[in-house]
């Protein structure tokens, strides 16, 4: 049974400072400063016209105790706020929030509510959160319209809550990171037991510090941390009128996240609050005794300088004329020889450094374990790839995913290129992005995406594909703003030519390789339409006389090979099972997981399944190709589909089997002489 679930919240507006902004933060003249014990600096504000704007306007309720202040736009109630120091560091202007804990069978408990932080500058930090839950081999899914995160926990023995305090999650309970910018979600239980199921959206660092995770289920709210950034329009502009800028000795940086916004903080010497006029306050440094020492400290405006007392003057200024007059010399007669060594050393230093923390080395070790060798894959420079995507252009970029942003570049030989550009780099992403250079790389298939080359020596890693210029199968079957239709001819040849590819990776490259995300996003089509498999951030390589993988889940919500979901063991009828939803795809135009059908019919594979075994196929033919489809085709891919979607994965055909099926189905619709046609495997 699924029970929809949705998580609501008190807001905790908290932006993270040192003590000396938080105590300097000031609200907008003539306006009210605090409520009760909490300062409410702008461009948040107490009543109208004290904020910013609409969205940071408060109301502050002192018959309360203590006084209780709300977010008036969302009736959200905030505990703190603070403004963060000159020190620039995304991950500190957050907002803190309380989240629900929310439950299932717990105490006869269940929790449907509802979170829409559309519109507003506030969304979930996908850094400082993390989506949990727990409970006796259960599901949690956190949905939203492009994206599927969904968590799975276990339970071993009568075991439900662990104890380790060195994890966020234990055997029980499962944890995910969320997705980008995310501002608004449902979510949903799935599960196969009837015990005590909890999820909530949680601050990583709270999650951590909770002793007693035993009474979860008890608690109404936990810790969540919300980003915010302010729209370049609600800013001055300066004197000549072009740039948005901030109020007074402010330094304006634009945020990473939010397009066309701004954040604002007084400049090194000063504090304060930028965003108000004047807000930015010079600190004086000379109020430290010991700041000069035996010199006498003078404090200027942004600074402070040192003085000696005057009988130090001369001997100072003839020893530091000495001093120059010897420099001076030993750079005439280093010159310029002596420039070039250190500029040379300092970017082959610098090189180096970049090319081991983007995976260099293991790169290297990769290319050596796999007795082979990377000439074919070119090793382009950062200064090939800026000159190629116009220092990456927003006007370049050509679609953004989970493991990074692909944007078009063309290179000196006029040859049009995709380059990949991954998230930033961490630590344990490294051998996710090496994975893919090297599996990409043994890869030589007419309907494989071709891998030209990458660059380890930027901030982060990219790689260098062919452009493919048609988009997305996924598009043209789900994207209503599509006119153009693909015909049934085009659709079978599309599952043709993605089926040879994948029988390729299984059985005919020199490694076989398990792709282990196969959706219709993942499949591009070039200007003939013609199929060409991408994105092997999470495949992998085998040895021959291995039979299965061992590894986390991954992949999208909707492809997911229920044997694999259950035993986390990853085989090539996993890619079978992902290929078949694909075929239902095409057969139907249906997309693999919608909220828009039924209950027991949201996975587009147990509804296909279930109008299999009634006979009732052709009521789901896509409605755009069904004038021109033939019964009989229809009905050899559908059982085509139907095997390919079979829970036991020993009953799946091989990928292989798959392709010559496809291609016989191929023939006979160009009206080739074919003498028997089935779709029965042993």
């Amino acid at each position: 049974m699924i029970v929809r679930f949705a998580l609501s919240f008190s807001l905790l507006l908290l932006l993270f400072t040192d003590l000396a902004s938080a105590a300097n933060s000031t609200a907008r003249p003539g306006c009210k400063g605090s409520c009760g014990d909490v300062r409410v600096p702008y461009p948040f504000g107490i009543g109208p016209n004290c904020s910013l704007n609409a969205w940071f306007e408060v109301s502050c309720n002192e018959t309360s105790t203590p006084p209780t202040i709300l977010l008036k736009r969302k009736n959200m109630e905030v505990l703190d706020f603070s403004l963060r120091s000159a020190d620039y560091d995304p991950d500190l202007e957050n907002h803190r929030v309380k989240s629900p804990v929310v439950s299932m069978n717990c105490s006869g408990r269940e929790t449907s509510l509802g979170v829409d932080l559309t519109g507003s500058p506030f969304f979930f930090s996908e850094y400082r959160n993390r989506f949990l839950a727990a409970g006796c081999n259960s599901t949690a899914f956190l949905a939203e319209v492009d994206t599927n995160t969904s968590c799975r926990s276990a339970c071993i023995g009568d075991a439900l809550f662990g104890s380790n305090p060195y994890n966020i999650c234990h055997d029980t309970c499962c944890e995910r990171e969320l997705p980008w910018a995310l501002k608004t979600f449902n979510a949903t239980f799935d599960s196969q037991s009837d015990g005590c199921k909890i999820a909530y959206v949680v601050e990583k660092n709270w999650a951590s510090n909770v002793a007693n995770r035993s009474g979860l289920q008890n608690m109404e709210a936990v810790g969540a941390v919300l980003d915010w950034a302010i729209p370049k329009e609600d800013f001055e502009l300066s004197e000549d009128g072009r740039e948005y800028t901030c109020r007074s000795y402010g330094l304006e940086l634009s945020d990473p996240h939010i397009d066309k916004s701004i954040r604002c903080y007084c400049e090194s010497g000063y504090q304060g609050n930028a965003y108000l006029p004047d807000g930015c306050q010079d600190i004086d440094e000379c109020l430290d005794e010991l700041k000069c020492g035996d010199a006498t400290c003078v404090n200027k405006p942004g600074h402070y300088v040192c003085t000696r007392r005057k009988t130090w003057i001369l001997p100072l200024g003839i020893g530091l004329g000495f001093a120059a007059l010897c420099l001076v010399m030993c750079l005439v007669m280093g010159g310029r020889r002596s420039y070039k060594y250190l500029k040379k050393r300092r970017k082959m230093k610098l090189k180096k450094k970049k090319f081991k923390r983007n995976g260099g080395l293991l790169l290297q070790q990769q290319m050596f374990a796999k007795h082979g060798s990377l000439e074919s894959t070119k090793i382009f420079t950062s200064k090939e790839l800026d000159k190629a995507t116009d220092n990456f252009n927003k006007d370049r970029v050509l679609g953004q995913g989970g493991q990074g942003t692909i944007y078009k570049g063309m290179l000196v030989d006029e040859r049009i290129v995709a380059v990949k550009k991954s998230k930033g780099m961490v630590a344990d992403k490294v051998e996710e992005f090496i994975n893919e250079v090297v599996i990409l790389s043994q890869i030589n298939h007419r309907n494989v995406v071709k891998l030209i080359g990458c660059c380890l020596e930027t901030e982060v890693p990219l790689l260098v594909y062919e452009f493919i210029s048609n988009g997305t199968v996924y598009q043209y079957l789900h994207d209503q703003s599509e006119e153009f239709v693909l015909s049934w001819e085009t659709r079978l040849r599309i599952a043709k030519e993605s089926a040879e590819a994948l029988a390729y990776l299984h059985s005919s490259a020199s490694i076989p390789i398990y792709h282990r995300d196969i959706k219709s996003t993942n499949i591009l089509l070039d200007e003939k339409f013609k199929a060409k498999v991408s994105d092997f951030g999470i495949s992998r390589s085998v040895s021959i006389d291995q039979t299965h993988l061992t590894t986390h889940v991954q992949g999208t919500f909707g492809y997911l090979d229920p044997e694999y979901f259950q035993s986390s063991q990853f085989t090539d009828k996993s890619d079978v099972y992902s290929f078949g939803v694909v075929l239902v795809e095409l057969l139907t135009g249906e997309k693999p997981v919608s909220f828009e059908r039924e209950e027991n019919s949201r996975s587009l594979a147990s509804y296909f399944t279930n109008l299999m075994e009634k006979n009732q196929v052709m009521d789901i033919v896509d409605s755009r190709i069904v004038k021109e489809v033939k019964h009989e085709e229809v009905m050899m891919v559908a059982k085509l589909a139907y095997q390919c979607l079979s829970l036991s994965g020993k009953k799946r055909p091989m990928m292989k089997e798959v392709a010559i099926e496809l291609e016989q189905i191929v023939l006979m619709q160009k009206g080739s002489n074919v003498s028997e046609f089935s779709v029965t495997f042993c």
